[in-house]
């Protein structure tokens, strides 16, 4: 069986552009699902989006010595409280 050719993957402006365009084609047409490639996405990052948050200044002080005495910044900490709760208020969601 001849191998079918694989047609280039066109160059985007945007996410929104490159989502509209796997939304409307066959993707077989682009890639052989045959031979997929290995991928190590380990490395990569979550999208973050800044937000602008008011805390009482007692609360960020206490968050701050929190932070200074795991030696780690206190945004990091923050984010890390926050998805911990966020977890444990999904998980007692669904049980």
């Amino acid at each position: 069986m001849p191998k079918k050719k694989i047609k280039a993957i066109p160059k985007f402006k945007s996410e929104d552009e490159e989502r509209d365009f796997w939304a409307k084609v066959d993707s077989s047409e682009y890639f052989d699902w045959n031979n997929p490639v290995e991928l190590d996405l380990s490395k990569l990052k979550p999208t973050t989006e800044s937000i602008s948050l008011r805390l009482p200044s007692y609360l960020l002080g206490r968050i701050k010595e929190l932070a200074n005495a795991k030696d780690v910044p206190y945004q990091s900490l923050m984010k890390i409280y926050l998805a911990e709760r966020v977890e444990k208020e999904l998980k007692a969601k669904s049980a």
